[in-house]
C-alpha cells in the first residue's frame, strides 16, 4: 500500500474508527472518514477529511469515491448494541447488511478491491470451547452476531466473484482510550461495561447495572476478552499490509487470549481509581453468553500481531484519564 494513500474509513467518527484514523495518519496514510454522524462525533475527526453520508446512500458513496479514490476501505459502520438488535432486527439488517452491500457495490464500481471489516466474536455464538479459534462453528445467538456473519458471507462472495481481498477481524471487547487523551469512548447511550463502571466510580448517574450473577463462571459474572482500542487499530494496519501480499481472504480473531470477569473489572477499577463502584444486580441480557475469549495464534502467525496496551491497568488508566477529564472529575 502506497504511503500517503487515501484510505476510506467508514464509521471513522466513532470509537474504534477514530482511533483507526489516528493510527493511519501516524503510519503515513490519509484517512478519509465517511460517517453519517448518528453515533459518531464530528469532533473526533482530526486526522483527515470528513465525508458526511450514510452507507445506504449510493449517491453519497459515489461522490466520496470520486473525490478521494481510496486504495482500501476499513469498515466499522454498524449498529452494535445487542439488546437493541433483539428488539429491532430489521433496523440491524437494514444498516449492517444492506449498508455493507451498498458499500461493496460502490467499491466494485470504482475498482477498490481491498477491505478490512469490523466483525465480531459474537458470530461464534454460545459455545463452551475456550479459547475460541477461527475453526469454531459460527452459530450466532444474537441478531447483531447474525448480521456480522451475513457480511462475512458477502465478503467471501465478492472475493470469489470480483477478485476482492478482505480481512474480517473478529473483535473481542474493545476498550480503553487514546493514550494521549485525544479521543475515547463516547457512545450515547453507553452500554459498555468499563465506561459505565467508571461513571459509577465518578459518582455520576444512578450507578452501574450488573447483568447476571448466575453464569457458570468462578464468580457468576460474564467473562470477556478486553483488548485496547490502540491494539485493535494496529491489527488493522497489519491486516492491510497482509492484503497487499499474497493473502486474499482472512478471517482472524483479534483479542488477548485472556478472559476477565465483570467483577474482576470492577475490582480493578476500584484499585486503579481509589473509588468504589456502586452497582445493582439485575437479570441477564438476551443474547449474552457466559464466556468469550480468543485463541490468538492465527493473529500472531499470519499478521505478526501482539498486543502492547491491553493489560487491564493500561486499559482502565487510559479510559479513566479520558473520561475524568471529559466529566471534570479529579
Amino acid at each position: 500500500m502506497t504511503k500517503g494513500a487515501p484510505i476510506l474509513v467508514v464509521g471513522g467518527a466513532g470509537y474504534i474508527g477514530s482511533h483507526m484514523c489516528k493510527a493511519l495518519h501516524q503510519a503515513g496514510y490519509t484517512p478519509v472518514t465517511y460517517d453519517n454522524l448518528q453515533s459518531g462525533h464530528r469532533h473526533a475527526v482530526k486526522w483527515g477529511p470528513l465525508e458526511v453520508g450514510d452507507i445506504r446512500d449510493p449517491a453519497r458513496l459515489e461522490a466520496a469515491f470520486n473525490r478521494h479514490n481510496p486504495q482500501a476501505v476499513i469498515h466499522f459502520a454498524a449498529h452494535i448494541e445487542v439488546g437493541e438488535g433483539e428488539k429491532d432486527p430489521a433496523k440491524f439488517y437494514d444498516n449492517n447488511v444492506l449498508g455493507s452491500m451498498k458499500l461493496l457495490e460502490a467499491m466494485h464500481r470504482h475498482g477498490t478491491r481491498k477491505i478490512i471489516f469490523s466483525s465480531t466474536c459474537a458470530t461464534y455464538g454460545d459455545t463452551q470451547n475456550m479459547p475460541l479459534s477461527e475453526e469454531e462453528p459460527q452459530i450466532p445467538t444474537s441478531v447483531y452476531g447474525r448480521t456480522k456473519l451475513a457480511v462475512e458471507g458477502l465478503l467471501s462472495g465478492y472475493a470469489k466473484a470480483h477478485d476482492f481481498r478482505f480481512a474480517a477481524l473478529r473483535y473481542f471487547n474493545a476498550s480503553g482510550a487514546d493514550l494521549e487523551g485525544d479521543i475515547g469512548e463516547e457512545h450515547d447511550p453507553e452500554t459498555h461495561l468499563i465506561p459505565n463502571a467508571l461513571k459509577a466510580a465518578a459518582g455520576l448517574g444512578a450507578g452501574l447495572k450488573l447483568f447476571g450473577t448466575d453464569y457458570d463462571t468462578p464468580d457468576g459474572t460474564c467473562i470477556r476478552d478486553y483488548i485496547h482500542v490502540n491494539d485493535l487499530a494496529q491489527a488493522h494496519l497489519l491486516a492491510m499490509d497482509a492484503l497487499s501480499g499474497t493473502d486474499q481472504m482472512l478471517k482472524i480473531n483479534v483479542g488477548t487470549g485472556e478472559g476477565i470477569s465483570v467483577l474482576q473489572i470492577i475490582k480493578a477499577i476500584e484499585r486503579m481509581t481509589g473509588r468504589s463502584v456502586p452497582y445493582t444486580t439485575t437479570s441477564r441480557r438476551p443474547g449474552d453468553v457466559a464466556r468469550l475469549f480468543a485463541d490468538v495464534n492465527k493473529a500472531h502467525t499470519v499478521l505478526g500481531f501482539k498486543t502492547q496496551y491491553s493489560d487491564i491497568d493500561t486499559i482502565i488508566q487510559s479510559a479513566w484519564a479520558f473520561h475524568s477529564q471529559k466529566w471534570g472529575v479529579s
